[in-house]
């Protein structure tokens, strides 16, 4: 038994056996066997050839989502068409323009009643708006979807949208997207993650062929549902929104779907004006998401089954509808409007209250429809309100009530989802103007401030935070993985003498001296080199010959690891092999012992950055105390 200090003197070297023998040992391995039998961590890469394959699955996705889009688009036009118009037509229409009277208010109802029925006896996964249920089946179930929800979400939020549901077709391909992704996933031989990784894909490939804008929809993929941005994820989910949006430019159009009149870049005054728009905006987008599970809440609370709700709500959707028919359907030319500047003060101060009524109600009872274009509407709605009335308080600020519209739309969805960098880009890329982009990004990070400062949850995440599931609000770099073996490892190492005998090895493990209590124990020749670990199961159980040298209970190959590995890689080997230690060796002498590496060094590790945390914390407090006092 050996200490071995792998400082200036190597060579020292105290064995508590004085006469054992400097034979080499008969049993043992060479060098170059016992390394090449030797275990090291997998080799981690950024990419392998299994992107490539992913990536091929995904681009097919991505055109399979795109022509799904047009189908539910048509399929949302057809509903309407026949629900306000009587007419089988599947020519683009608006509720707004209906000439049914009062009879409006039956036929959203209608439509619940029909979402409902599907619910309850097709799948009660079509209930929602869909990202936050695929987000739950990311995070509890392993990504997987049930294949029948690819045809009833499409289904059941054509009828919802159609009779006059005030949602956006966006919720509905996202999450059938996701649903496609998913069972492809399902029915092919991937990992967990890559199923994951295809269900992202069919997600941002679904909204890509909605709005023309990919790069926004593989930021809501990485914000949204991925909850990382590893190469290994973002490069099929980038592939398959660009190919869903290149079908849709081949065969609808490249137009930006809410094109507007190029804008001035805005001056310093207009610019903190619109930050400051932002900031309300969250405030707004944080008690307009309180009240959507209010609002949820109080359906619950209804004496009648859940498959009733969406036809009780759109009886008070309709109600709505009928005195604010703008409120009815998708609404995306209510967006151009807005960002256009074509409504006037009062056409936008009652569209944005009404719609957030009809939506919130909507959406709490259950139907099947998104959030996206109904926040993007209400935000937009109430961020150009305020935009016109500064421009009459304060005219010289110079403040564009359509930059106004253009910030507090996308202002709105950064507040209640925190999809900070989605929210942005996706402004951007649907109306192509540039001069919007700093608005833009002070607007939705005020929004984002205010909404991270005030609520725990978001939009997207309070409903399955509620059923008990854990959801990632932030992604930042692992720290195992900047942390280096040599770094974190005990370098003072006790080590067995292959030529000791068991008898002498088990005498000294009873004796109670230092080092006789580890669990473990690496085994070297006479000259020092490993040749693998024996536990002290080993050395302890069964009788054996005393006599025998303990080389002779060497059993498997040594669990080795290199200092300049990072802890990641050494507490996954751990893991992959269930032991509790490794060795670490030399990188440039793989037979040389320099240290040994335990679960309790990686825990200490992770304690020392949260010391660092928390040294931080104790400054803050601490200064806060003084300058209170």
């Amino acid at each position: 038994m050996t200490t071995r200090d792998p400082g200036p003197d190597q060579n020292n070297r105290h064995s508590v056996r004085q006469d054992a023998s400097t034979d080499a040992l008969a049993v043992t391995p060479s060098l170059g066997a016992a390394l090449e039998q030797a275990n090291m961590p997998r080799r981690s890469t950024l990419v392998d050839r299994r992107v490539l394959i992913i990536s091929t699955f995904a681009i097919t996705l991505g055109v399979a989502a795109a022509f799904i889009a047009q189908t539910l688009v048509a399929l949302i036009d057809l509903c309407t068409n026949v629900a306000f118009y009587g007419r089988l037509s599947f020519t683009a229409a608006s509720p707004a323009h209906h000439h049914l009277g009062a009879w409006v208010v039956v036929v959203p109802a209608m439509g619940g009643l029909v979402v409902g029925a599907l619910a309850r006896w097709g799948s009660a996964a079509i209930r929602g708006h869909g990202i936050p249920e695929a987000m739950e089946q990311i995070l509890r179930n392993e990504s997987k979807i049930q294949p029948r929800v690819t045809f009833l979400k499409p289904l059941s939020s054509a009828i919802a949208i159609g009779t006059g549901g005030p949602f956006g077709a966006e919720g509905p391909i996202i999450a059938t997207g996701g649903a496609l992704g998913s069972v492809l996933g399902q029915l092919l031989r991937v990992t967990t993650h890559e199923r994951k990784v295809l269900l992202a894909a069919g997600a941002a490939a679904g909204m890509a062929a909605i709005f023309a804008a990919p790069i926004s929809a593989t930021l809501l993929a990485v914000e949204l549902l991925l909850f990382e941005l590893r190469p290994r994820s973002l490069i099929p989910v980038a592939l398959a929104a660009v190919t869903a949006t290149g079908v849709r430019f081949a065969t609808v159009g490249s137009a930006a779907i809410f094109a507007m009149p190029n804008i001035a870049i805005p001056g310093a005054g207009s610019l903190a004006f619109y930050v400051a728009l932002g900031a309300l905006i969250g405030i707004l987008s944080v008690a307009i998401t309180r009240a959507v599970y209010a609002v949820e809440d109080q359906f619950a609370k209804l004496p009648v089954h859940w498959m009733w709700w969406p036809a009780i709500g759109g009886l008070l959707v309709g109600a709505i509808g009928y005195f604010a028919p703008l409120t009815l359907g998708v609404g995306y030319d209510n967006i151009s409007n807005i960002v256009n500047g074509q409504l006037g003060f009062a056409a936008l101060l009652v569209l944005g209250l009404m719609k957030l009524l009809s939506w919130s109600i909507a959406l709490g009872s259950g139907t099947s429809g998104g959030t996206l274009a109904p926040l993007f509407t209400i935000g937009g709605a109430l961020g150009a309100v305020t935009g016109i009335a500064m421009m009459l308080v304060a005219p010289r600020l110079g403040v564009d009530p359509r930059i106004a519209g253009l910030v507090g739309m996308a202002a709105m969805f950064a507040g209640a989802s925190r999809a900070l960098l989605t929210s942005v880009v996706f402004a951007f890329e649907t109306t192509r103007q540039f001069a919007g982009l700093l608005p833009l990004l002070g607007g939705c990070t005020a929004a984002y401030l205010v909404s991270a400062l005030s609520m725990r949850t978001t939009i997207m995440t309070e409903k399955i935070s509620r059923r008990g599931v854990h959801v990632p609000d932030e992604y930042s770099a692992d720290y195992l993985e900047q942390v280096r073996v040599g770094d974190a490892c005990v370098r003072q190492v006790v080590t067995l003498n292959g030529s000791d005998s068991l008898e002498q090895v088990r005498r000294w493990l009873h004796s109670g001296a230092a080092g006789a209590k580890h669990q473990g124990y690496p085994l070297v020749d006479d000259s020092g080199r490993l040749c693998g670990v024996l536990t002290r199961r080993d050395l302890l159980d069964g009788d054996g010959d005393p006599s025998a040298r303990v080389s002779q209970r060497l059993a498997r190959a040594a669990l080795v690891v290199q200092e300049h590995h990072s802890l990641r890689q050494a507490a996954d080997h751990m893991v992959d092999h269930n032991v509790g230690r490794l060795v670490v060796v030399a990188a440039d002498e793989p037979h040389r012992i320099v240290g040994i590496l335990t679960r309790g060094d990686i825990l200490a590790a992770h304690a020392r950055r949260l010391q660092q945390l928390r040294s931080v914390e104790r400054h803050i407090s601490l200064r806060k105390r003084k300058h209170n006092k």
